[in-house]
């Protein structure tokens, strides 16, 4: 029985996700796979996910501890459940969530991996003199496109995949994103990636358009609405996306083009509010990550316009600070390390 209602419940749970909170499969699937984990566990203390308390949950953490699990990995997972039984909470199932009183493990701060400026523009170069060859085919135009479009907007490889034509509005210079949990938002794009998107439109996408539209079945006609095609007319997938990255550099991936994005546009000044709206991230906190990975740029703005940065001199010498201390010459010694008094 316990199984039968462990199972019911993560059923349910399930369609929650799906239809209430819009998650995509994959994620819904990520979810119920830590939340089975759990109720494996519980199970092992004879006891079931309706009836799970905080001592479950704090020993469940320090289980994972003992057998290796990352901090990190530790830290989802708790996350994970306190969605869960908040849910419970608001479906009147439960009365008591177990993981309001648990600290979440310090999770470690893994900085995301980007590319520097010369490599990114590197790809894009090659992708470019593909393109603009006088025999270029459809598909050249296409991989410019996507690459220009991933860098341009710091979108994620299901974004780039799921976009219709109707999505774009290039005269106004954006495009119109369907992010994570079907959470909507504007992207503005530059001119390389608008010139690199029209010319696909113009002389690319109608060779591929065409033999989609060869097949008379229902999903075909809809596939055909789909930015991007592959050489069969079908929508392309996230791994061809991926393989399509790594074919024009071994060190990069769709969400390291992303990151080199967010990365690139903070080094040369861009705010985090900002940043944080062409992401598509919920959270700011998520998007103060960049700042970690700008800190040349932070220091040359401290430089510049901080009053005391500019005067400061680059290295103290310790000695000459001690003499001037030992005979009484304070003000001397603050003028030398460049702080106030």
């Amino acid at each position: 029985m316990e199984n039968i209602s462990n199972l019911s419940l993560l059923n349910d749970y399930k369609v929650y996700l799906t239809v209430e909170k819009g998650l995509r499969p994959l994620t819904c699937e990520a979810y119920l796979s830590d939340l089975r984990i759990f109720a494996e566990f519980l199970e092992g203390r004879d006891g079931v996910l309706l009836k799970a308390k905080e001592d479950d949950v704090a020993g469940f953490l320090e289980h994972m501890r003992k057998h290796g699990i990352e901090s990190r990995s530790s830290a989802r997972k708790l996350s994970c459940l306190r969605g869960f039984f908040k849910w419970l909470l608001l479906d009147k199932r439960v009365h008591h969530d177990p993981t309001v009183n648990i600290e979440s493990p310090k999770a470690w701060k893994v900085l995301p991996k980007s590319l520097a400026e010369p490599e990114v523009a590197e790809m894009l170069e090659r992708a470019g003199m593909a393109a603009s060859h006088p025999q270029a085919l459809a598909t050249a135009l296409r991989d410019r496109a996507i690459l220009e479009l991933l860098y341009a907007g710091g979108l994620r490889v299901s974004e780039v995949t799921s976009l219709s034509t109707s999505d774009l509005a290039l005269d106004a210079g954006r495009v119109h994103v369907r992010g994570k949990g079907d959470k909507e938002r504007i992207i503005p794009l530059g001119r390389a990636a608008i010139e690199s998107i029209e010319t696909y439109l113009l002389e690319g996408r109608p060779h591929l358009a065409r033999i989609s539209s060869r097949s008379k079945t229902s999903t075909a006609r809809q596939d055909v609405a789909r930015l991007f095609l592959s050489l069969r007319g079908m929508p392309l997938t996230r791994q061809w996306v991926w393989h399509l990255v790594k074919l024009s550099n071994k060190s990069a991936s769709p969400h390291r083009l992303r990151h080199s994005c967010a990365t690139h546009m903070v080094e040369h000044g861009a705010d985090l509010r900002s940043v944080q709206m062409i992401l598509g991230h919920a959270d700011i906190s998520t998007t103060q990550v960049y700042t970690h990975l700008a800190l040349g740029r932070l220091k040359a703005v401290h430089r510049m316009h901080h009053p005391r940065a500019a005067s400061r001199p680059e290295v103290v010498k310790p000695a000459q600070t001690t003499r001037a201390i030992s005979t009484g010459r304070r003000k001397s010694a603050v003028r030398t390390e460049g702080n106030p008094a």
